[in-house]
C-alpha cells in the first residue's frame, strides 16, 4: 500500500494567530491531518476556544497559549515557555499578523512600528528560536502567511504592505540556509480572504466590487480555502518544495 505523504500523525505543529480566521482553519486543518496543535494569539482562551474544540474533535491534542507579538519580551517569554514544554516541534506556521489603515502622508509612527513588529519581527525572531532546533533534528516545516500585498503595494497600508514584502524575502533567506539542513520553508500568500482584516473592504461598496471583478474564481476567498495548501507544505508531500511563496487567491495574481 503507498505511503500517504499528507499524513501529519505523530507531528506537532505550533501555529500562531489561530484564535480565529486563517489561522484557525489552518489548525484544524493540519489536525485533521494526524498532527497536535500548540496554538498562540494574544486573546487566545486558555480553556474552552473554539480552536481547541475543532482540533480536540479531530482527536488531536490542543495546547493553547496567549503572546504579544508586539511586545518583544512576551514573545521571547512565549518562546522560553512553548520550547521547555515541547522539546520537538515539526511544523511552524507563522500567521500571526495585523493591519492598520491610514494613507502614507498622514501613517504615523506607531502604525508602522506595531505592524513591523508584529508581521516582520516577531515571525522572524520566531522563526530563529524555533528553526534552529528543527536545523539540529534535521528535520521541520516551516510555513509564513505572506499576501498579494509581497507583491502589489496595496492602498493605505504601507506598513503592512512592506512587512509583507519582507516575508516573502524571509522566506527565500533562510530556505537557502536551512533546505540542506532538512528544512522546507516556504509561504502561503492569501488573496482577498472574508476575514476580520477584510471586513472594512468588504463594507465598501466600491472596493468590494472592484475586488471581485478583477478575482476569476468570482467569489472572496474563505479560511476553510487554506486547509489543503497548509497541509501540502507541512507534509512530506512538500519535501523538495523550498522558498516558494504559493498563492491561494482564487486566480488574482493570474490577472
Amino acid at each position: 500500500m503507498a505511503k500517504n505523504t499528507f499524513d501529519l500523525g505523530g507531528k506537532v505543529a505550533l501555529v500562531t494567530g489561530c484564535k480565529r480566521g486563517i489561522g484557525k482553519a489552518i489548525a484544524e486543518g493540519l489536525a485533521a491531518a494526524g498532527a497536535d496543535i500548540i496554538g498562540v494569539s494574544a486573546s487566545l482562551e486558555l480553556q474552552g476556544s473554539d480552536v481547541a474544540r475543532a482540533v480536540e474533535a479531530n482527536g488531536r491534542h490542543f495546547y493553547a497559549y496567549q503572546a504579544d507579538f508586539g511586545n518583544r519580551e512576551s514573545l521571547y517569554a512565549f518562546i522560553d515557555e512553548v520550547r521547555t514544554n515541547h522539546p520537538r516541534i515539526d511544523i511552524l506556521f507563522n500567521n500571526a499578523g495585523t493591519i492598520l489603515r491610514k494613507p502614507a502622508a498622514e501613517h504615523p509612527d506607531d502604525y508602522w512600528d506595531r505592524v513591523i513588529e508584529i508581521n516582520q519581527n516577531a515571525p522572524f525572531i520566531l522563526t530563529r528560536e524555533i528553526g534552529k532546533g528543527m536545523v539540529a533534528q534535521g528535520s521541520g516545516k516551516i510555513i509564513f502567511t505572506a499576501s498579494l500585498l509581497t507583491f502589489q503595494g496595496g492602498i493605505n497600508v504601507p506598513g503592512y504592505a512592506a512587512s509583507k514584502g519582507a516575508i516573502g524575502q524571509l522566506t527565500k533567506a533562510f530556505a537557502n540556509e536551512w533546505a540542506s539542513k532538512g528544512v522546507n520553508v516556504n509561504a502561503i500568500a492569501p488573496g482577498y480572504i472574508a476575514t476580520d482584516n477584510t471586513e472594512a473592504l468588504r463594507n465598501d461598496a466600491d472596493r468590494s466590487r472592484a475586488i471581485l471583478e478583477r478575482i476569476p474564481a468570482g467569489r472572496w476567498g474563505e479560511p476553510d480555502d487554506f486547509k489543503g495548501p497548509a497541509v501540502f507544505l507541512a507534509s512530506e508531500a512538500a519535501n523538495y518544495v523550498h522558498g516558494t511563496v504559493l498563492t491561494v487567491d482564487g486566480g488574482w495574481m493570474g490577472r
